[in-house]
């Protein structure tokens, strides 16, 4: 077995990509699989091999794990599409894959839940998630949960809120969260594949009340701090009448969303990208931007 050759399933998403980038950045042998391998055509070298898989077909995840140490999972969907539910991405193709990981004498598998995944299994993505965390934790393989409070990607629905001159918060804005950039996190995610920690808690480098993200966001926008407050029991009626009224694939991205913003989410922190900078670099990115 080759000790250092890793697994990187979800390597086409957010996060995924830049797992990918920081395991050939470390030297060390990795196969990116996904159903889609097109999607990662802008990275390439000689320590990269780039598999398709069918995580509802043994036989291809199985011939992808050969003389591979440590698996590192961030399958998973935001939002449900082709079809396919939380059950049968977030649970069901990791479980697909831990089950060949164990048949191939892997090593370790890390996988990348949510920061209080374990205390939110009444929401769709969670209960989901938490049912691999419990699969895994009982598959005698060495493992790492990896709980991010937050990606920055996530954060972009106070960028558009903030596009349009003003953004709504529930509540009084008063709860923190410390969000991570996808590069910083995939560090400690590849960190993982050495470390005996089965739990790692992490967010980024600023802790931040919902207020400052949004004010935070306005102000890449060069726009006046217009920020409306909304009583929170709206919150929880639009949470009550989206699992009435709709299913699982239009409310599931909604409720986590609404849900986590009653807590606070903050990790120990870690990375140095700031979130500023990120909504700096996406207001940039946009084609004829009006600031």
């Amino acid at each position: 077995m080759n000790i250092n050759k890793v697994v990187i399933a979800g390597s086409t998403g957010y996060l995924g990509k830049y797992m990918v980038k920081e395991s050939i950045q470390r030297g060390l042998p990795t196969i990116a699989v996904a159903r889609n391998t097109n999607k990662l055509s802008e990275v390439n070298s000689p320590n990269l091999l780039k598999l398709r898989v069918d995580f509802n077909k043994p036989t291809t995840i199985s011939s992808a794990l050969v003389g591979v140490d440590t698996v590192i999972s961030s399958l998973g969907i935001t939002r449900q599409k082709d079809g396919l539910t939380y059950m049968d991405v977030d649970y069901q193709a990791n479980a697909n894959l831990l089950k060949e990981a164990k048949k191939a004498g892997v090593r370790k598998f890390i996988y990348i839940s949510v920061l209080n995944g374990q205390n939110m299994r009444q929401l769709k993505i969670c209960e989901a998630k938490e049912r691999f965390v419990d699969e895994l934790k009982a598959s005698g393989l060495e493992y790492s949960i990896i709980r991010p409070t937050g990606f920055f990607s996530d954060m972009k629905d106070f960028l558009d809120m903030a596009a349009k001159g003003k953004v709504y918060l529930f509540g009084d804005g008063k709860k923190q969260m410390n969000p991570i950039h996808g590069e910083d996190l995939a560090k400690v995610c590849l960190d993982a594949v050495e470390t005996d920690k089965q739990e790692i808690e992490v967010g980024g480098p600023e802790v931040l009340s919902h207020r400052q993200i949004a004010q935070i966001a306005l102000q890449a926008y060069n726009k006046p701090i217009n920020i409306k407050h909304l009583p929170d029991w709206i919150r929880r009626f639009v949470i009550q009448v989206m699992r009435i009224f709709t299913t699982s694939k239009t409310y599931g991205s909604i409720e986590f969303f609404l849900t986590a913003m009653e807590n606070d989410m903050v990790g120990i922190s870690y990375g140095k990208h700031k979130l500023n900078d990120f909504f700096k670099s996406q207001i940039s990115s946009l084609p004829h931007t009006k600031r």
